[in-house]
């Protein structure tokens, strides 16, 4: 059999409700008809704007994964779908499943071309506020040391964790229920995992506002990169576009961000990032995991 010349790449935060990334958007292609993209959440707000976004791509790219990101789970006041919680995460995945695009919830597909087999595994395992600054031990501790540092994300007034009492209840109980699927893969495969968040503390020591921290992830998916045998790790949500490395195993952060951001001087260039097969390319050391 030939091998497929495709390329398995990655993006997010697109955040399609500017001008400028909806721009960005309109300029990615794949570099044959065999390339997949994986989308790594926050498309956008409004569910009108995750619907152009992920129906162009899907028409364009051989397959397109998604995984959640929060602004996508936010409920804004002005989007005609007023769905909160579980129920508007549910109406997105069929949203994308009506585009052809695979959810957390669909079966795990196997990437097979340069650099495969692998297993992709897009994910959703929100955050529990466990990414807190030393010295503060509870949630209600850490959200009262960020407000008093001007820092409070807008997730506390928008992401409703609806059916469950609480976003890190909800958090518990994805992470739970993605751990059995992903024991349950091929144990002979290495897998890429597609989340959001990133799923080691690590990369968030470098904000510059340490108590957004806690909603970045959460303590529980600290070793998935070594028991569910990843050959990367795709992220996003912090907006610094970078390779790292922990344990061994490669993180991706793949964010484009807002325009503010990447037209800053010495920003990375943003766009599709190749995911595999692996490339050469400057990285930045991590520890631990």
């Amino acid at each position: 059999m030939t091998e497929s010349k495709g390329r398995l790449l990655a993006i997010s935060d697109l955040h399609v409700a500017y001008r400028e990334n909806r721009a960005i958007v309109e300029s990615l292609r794949p570099t044959t008809d065999e390339d997949w993209l994986l989308v790594a959440g926050d498309v956008g707000e409004m569910s009108e704007d995750v619907e152009w976004a992920l129906s162009l791509l899907s028409e364009r790219f051989a397959r397109v994964v998604w995984a959640p990101g929060n602004h996508e789970l936010w409920t804004p006041k002005d989007d005609p779908v007023q769905l909160r919680g579980q129920e508007r995460y549910e109406y997105l995945v069929e949203l994308c499943r009506r585009l052809g695009v695979l959810t957390p919830e669909d079966p795990y597909p196997v990437w097979r071309g340069a650099g495969g087999p692998v297993t992709v595994a897009p994910l959703f395992v929100l955050y529990d506020y466990s990414f807190r600054v030393p010295g503060v031990t509870t949630k209600e501790e850490s959200l009262a040391r960020a407000e008093e540092n001007g820092i409070l994300c807008t997730d506390e007034f928008f992401l409703h964790p609806d059916p469950y009492a609480s976003r890190e209840a909800w958090c518990e109980a994805r992470v739970a229920l993605t751990e059995k699927r992903l024991a349950a893969c091929d144990p002979e495969l290495s897998t890429v995992l597609v989340n959001h968040y990133p799923l080691v503390r690590e990369p968030t020591r470098i904000l510059r506002h340490p108590d957004f921290a806690q909603w970045c992830g959460t303590e529980r998916t600290a070793d998935w990169h070594l028991r569910f045998r990843a050959r990367a790790v795709v992220y996003g949500h912090l907006h610094i576009p970078r390779t790292t490395w922990y344990d061994g195993v490669r993180f991706e952060e793949v964010s484009v961000g807002y325009p503010r951001e990447w037209s800053r001087p010495r920003h990375p260039e943003v766009g599709l990032r190749r995911i595999l097969p692996e490339e050469s390319a400057p990285v930045e050391s991590g520890e631990g995991g």
